[in-house]
């Protein structure tokens, strides 16, 4: 054999060798969005990116609409070993650690997605979050943050006197306090539950997701009024692995997922806002009724969420933890007083 050949073959056995040494790995991962929905077509996207700058070594199988357990469910199925990671969010966790609030849903404080998304990147937010995930076994990867949301009604909800007596869907946790304070009625459900609840009269409205969300959910099929828009509400929906899983993945592995969730996050912010306005003109034309809050009312709201995270940060170490974080940044962003 001449000696190109020789090379030849020996850097065919090489790339045969790496080939075979390449670790494939199958992620199976839940989220509560259905597939036809804003965030449901940007999860395919993130999917897509996955497998293809892995080049395959990865495949995702991927549940939507919380079709293997109920949505609140997700994480302890990540952590047990049921699913590899989570998609949902950290605020349906609360039950475990109040801490989870503050890395699900903060309620009155940050504006944009952007400014909540520095905290975690660039105020310290992700190495705080990091060490209340790896307490229950899962690794947070990222957030990906569509904006504020809007709540849904089948009656005007104008201001905060329209909140008196108003039965909706609450996710677990502060804003189940928040709200009954201003003399609503919030029931916890699971995010599937929502249409039925509504179409059967069990619930007034609901606190589901954003305007162009909720569109895809079917709800302005049900009910014609609806904030826009929204202030009360700005969810983290996360990616948090198994933790076990997480590190026996190679460090290319990890690094193509969190820049994936990065793009994630980027596209979300920016997609959603476009298609929250394009709802917006669509359902104005179609009859639904879209409320802006005034300044004083949105005001009121946040005063009275930002006096709640008090009571509790009192309740864990962590909790304390995370809420003194978020008031140092936002204090640094000027969105409250010191």
């Amino acid at each position: 054999m001449s000696y190109s050949k020789l090379l030849g073959s020996a850097a065919l056995a090489v790339v045969i060798a790496g080939s075979a040494m390449a670790q494939e790995v199958t992620l199976r991962i839940q989220n509560h969005y259905a597939p036809e929905s804003v965030s449901g077509q940007l999860t395919q996207q993130f999917i897509d990116d996955v497998e293809l700058m892995s080049g395959g070594e990865i495949d995702i199988e991927f549940f939507f609409s919380s079709s293997v357990v109920a949505t609140v469910e997700t994480f302890d199925a990540a952590a047990n070993g049921i699913l590899d990671c989570d998609m949902t969010g950290g605020a349906y966790q609360t039950g475990k650690n109040p801490a989870f609030q503050f890395v699900g849903d903060i309620m009155g404080g940050y504006d944009t997605p952007y400014q909540q998304l520095s905290w975690l990147y660039y105020g310290g937010g992700l190495e705080a979050a990091q060490e209340l995930y790896n307490t229950y076994g899962m690794q947070l990867i990222g957030w990906w943050i569509y904006g504020q949301e809007s709540m849904s009604s089948s009656r005007p909800l104008a201001g905060p006197d329209d909140l008196k007596d108003w039965k909706f869907r609450s996710p677990p946790g502060l804003e189940t306090e928040i709200f009954a304070e201003l003399g609503a009625s919030p029931i916890v459900m699971d995010f599937t539950e929502i249409f039925t609840a509504l179409e059967t009269g069990i619930i007034d409205g609901a606190d589901a997701s954003s305007l162009a969300n909720n569109v895809g959910l079917g709800l302005y099929d049900i009910v014609k009024h609806a904030t826009y828009p929204g202030f009360h509400s700005m969810p983290s929906d996360h990616l948090a692995c198994n933790k076990t899983v997480w590190d026996g993945l190679s460090d290319k592995h990890k690094r193509i997922i969190e820049t994936a969730m990065q793009k994630l996050a980027l596209q979300t912010a920016l997609y959603s806002e476009r298609a929250n306005a394009e709802a917006a003109a669509k359902l104005t034309a179609e009859g639904v009724t879209l409320y802006d809050w005034s300044a004083e009312d949105r005001a009121a709201f946040r005063k009275g969420a930002q006096a709640a995270w008090e009571g509790w940060a009192e309740k864990t170490p962590e909790a304390r933890a995370l809420v003194d974080s978020h008031k140092a940044y936002l204090g640094q962003l000027g969105l409250i007083a010191d």
